[in-house]
């Protein structure tokens, strides 16, 4: 029996989730890359299997308890039992308070926070039966506040506070959850939100990029990198903790 271990990242399709999946997959594990359409997810599995990786899309809506369920299953037909989760998918619904509909609130409360909540549930008991697992959990910088993002700024220090309960419940089970908060990140994401605002990418990034104290912009790889040590053998002994990626000290 194969003893290669099998990852699922959520949000997959590009960006940060797009580059964990690949940096997972050459760290040695099958790869589930989750997305809303499976076949977003196909430049990213062409992507793991070119470079000699395993990997398979799956589509789902996190935040819906059925299609959670019914993509572990598919992952394990195919891959095995997922003892590795990296809780990454996410929206941006930006909006001052007084202007933020309640439609807003709850999709991003929905694809973050539920969504977390439902992959996190549905996989913990193959971890369980594995006796080894791990969950990371994908939080912001925003957590700490920013204007314009009520829902966002609630839900990924919610992520935070989900992150460490996990990690209590499941520690005496060989499974660790930690999480990680980006600071700024070149995605499309970031580039939607400078479109948002009326400032062109370039200068945007340049921004960002002066507000750190390294004088660079943030990469998707960045974060992959932080996912690879969370996930390995040799993080046994982290868990329950936020690591900000961010350039930059923060509070």
């Amino acid at each position: 029996m194969s003893t290669q271990k099998v990852a699922i990242v959520t949000g997959a399709a590009r960006g940060i989730g797009a580059a964990t999946a690949q940096r997972l997959a050459s760290d040695g594990m099958a790869v589930a890359v989750l997305d809303l359409n499976a076949d977003s997810c196909q430049d990213t599995v062409d992507a793991i299997t070119k470079a000699g990786g395993s990997a398979i899309a799956v589509g789902a809506d996190v935040s819906d308890e059925a299609q959670v369920i019914d993509a572990v299953d598919t992952v394990t037909d195919k891959l095995g039992a997922p003892t590795v989760l990296v809780n990454n998918a996410g929206v941006l619904r930006d909006n001052l308070l007084f202007k933020m509909s309640v439609d807003d609130w709850d999709t991003v409360m929905g694809v973050h926070l539920r969504g977390a909540f439902l992959m996190s549930k549905t996989c913990q008991r193959h971890m369980v039966d594995a006796g080894w697992g791990r969950i990371v959990n994908l939080s912001s910088t925003s957590a700490l506040g920013n204007r314009g993002q009520a829902n966002y700024s609630a839900a990924k220090a919610g992520m935070q506070g989900f992150t460490k309960t996990l990690a209590i419940e499941l520690g005496r089970f060989g499974v660790t959850a930690n999480a990680i908060a980006p600071g700024f990140i070149q995605t499309d994401m970031t580039k939607a939100t400078a479109e948002r605002i009326g400032v062109p990418f370039d200068d945007f990034i340049k921004a960002c990029a002066d507000d750190t104290a390294v004088k660079i912009a943030g990469q998707p790889e960045d974060i992959a990198n932080a996912v690879s040590f969370f996930a390995a053998e040799a993080a046994r002994y982290v868990t329950g903790q936020v690591l900000y990626v961010a350039g930059k000290p923060m509070n």
